[in-house]
């Protein structure tokens, strides 16, 4: 998938018309129907199957589904499951750009700015449930997993809940994440993709329990590991790309300790600083050439590395400073080149400056709760996107910087200033 990306002078991109609201429309059936009929191919190719559990407490009624996000596949699997039901579904603001997006729109589609407050969304949610009396289709997480693991949420979304006072369904996929991993460069893989379609609470229930309780519900659905699943299922990927994009994941090696200097390329991964090698198996666990493998599930290597980012944190020796190649987007439209700019992070948060000291944005650690950090996002190039309800920046940093690392950053920084205020 591409976007539209042009260039353009900041100046004049400021004078461009801002996205104006509009209020959810309901999902057109005919244009529901040609989207099942497309998506049925793929759900023939990966064997696409689910099981249910307690959705006969539903019965009809519009409820809020919650779904994990692991790959482009995941809406055609939302097709594969709930067609010919209506939904109404919370899409990313750049997703929609474009003809596209509107068609998206007719679609039932919403657009909204990714790990950004809004106010607006939460109507719009409503207006979908009892207006449009459709179900509504919301991605938690926001963004596609990194390392197979549930994404960081957003905290309370039991007070979303409370509000909405709907049946709550959890949508768990298994498969998908290996299907089409976004570090690996959009190669698509030849993997059975099964899902768990689970309400976790009723109208009632969600008014009886606490948002605590809630919450806690969430959390048990979102305790996934894909990696962990593929191991212990004996689920064969032997392809001689596997590894390929790994070291996006992966950029610190544990064995010499530097950063970015990793390669993940065929079935290897190797750091090019101390030359030591992993070797990636057909389970998706990391075996080494030589000497210990330290780390040979992925998700645990990926833990490591948000300790050691929260020690930098601590410690205070964290610090993120690089030239950006920087596209904005003020509408749906699509995104506007503007040249090169600079982009820090420290423990003060986010800054941005260019277009000749025109650009220049600040953005606190307690604004969000998680990073919009993408790799080879619209087939452009890894990205930070930093922004907010008028205005998004996505930055394009050189090669040698890990946008995974800024994102455990700003998770993490986050997480230090919030208990600090507590």
């Amino acid at each position: 998938m591409k976007i539209s990306a042009k260039r353009m002078p900041y100046e004049k991109v400021l004078k461009l018309p801002r996205l104006k609201h509009k209020k959810p429309m309901k999902p057109q059936m005919w244009l529901a129907a040609i989207v099942r009929i497309v998506c049925a191919p793929t759900l023939r190719r990966i064997k696409f199957t689910y099981t249910t559990e307690r959705m006969e407490q539903v019965k009809d009624q519009p409820c809020l589904i919650l779904m994990n996000h692991s790959s482009f596949t995941d809406m055609k699997l939302a097709f594969g499951i709930f067609y010919p039901q209506r939904l109404g579904i919370v899409t990313s603001v750049d997703a929609m750009s474009g003809f596209l997006g509107k068609l998206m729109r007719l679609l039932g589609c919403t657009p909204t700015h990714k790990y950004v407050a809004d106010m607006t969304l939460i109507k719009d949610i409503q207006y979908m449930l009892k207006t449009n009396k459709t179900s509504v289709l919301i991605y938690p997480e926001a963004g596609y997993s990194f390392d197979g693991c549930a994404t960081t949420m957003p905290r309370r979304m039991g007070v979303l809940m409370k509000r909405l006072g709907v049946p709550v369904v959890t949508v768990i996929t298994q498969g998908a994440f290996h299907r089409d991993p976004l570090y690996n460069m959009l190669q698509i893989r030849n993997v059975k993709v099964s899902a768990h379609v689970k309400c976790i609470a009723t109208a009632e229930e969600v008014k009886e329990k606490t948002v605590e309780e809630l919450d806690a519900l969430l959390d048990q659905s979102f305790s996934f590991d894909n990696f962990a699943w593929q191991r212990d299922n004996r689920v064969s990927i032997d392809v001689p790309f596997r590894a390929d994009g790994l070291h996006r994941i992966l950029y610190k090696c544990p064995h010499c300790g530097t950063e970015n200097h990793m390669e993940g390329k065929g079935i290897h991964l190797t750091c090019h600083a101390c030359k030591k090698q992993w070797t990636m198996d057909e389970y998706g666990q990391l075996s080494a050439e030589e000497g210990n493998a330290e780390y040979p599930h992925i998700p645990d290597w990926y833990k490591w590395q948000r300790q050691c980012v929260r020690t930098e944190l601590e410690n205070g020796t964290y610090a993120l400073d690089t030239e950006v190649d920087i596209a904005v987007q003020v509408n749906l439209n699509g995104v506007y080149k503007v040249g090169k700019g600079r982009l820090t992070h420290t423990t003060d948060g986010f800054r941005l400056v260019g277009a000749e000291g025109k650009l220049d944005y600040s953005q606190s650690p307690a604004f969000t709760h998680t990073l919009y950090a993408d790799y080879y996002w619209y087939e452009i190039g890894d990205v930070i996107g930093i922004g907010n309800n008028d205005i998004s920046y996505f930055c394009f940093p050189p090669k040698d910087v890990s946008v995974t690392k800024a994102r455990l950053a700003t998770e993490e920084l986050y997480k230090m200033k919030k208990r600090r205020k507590e």
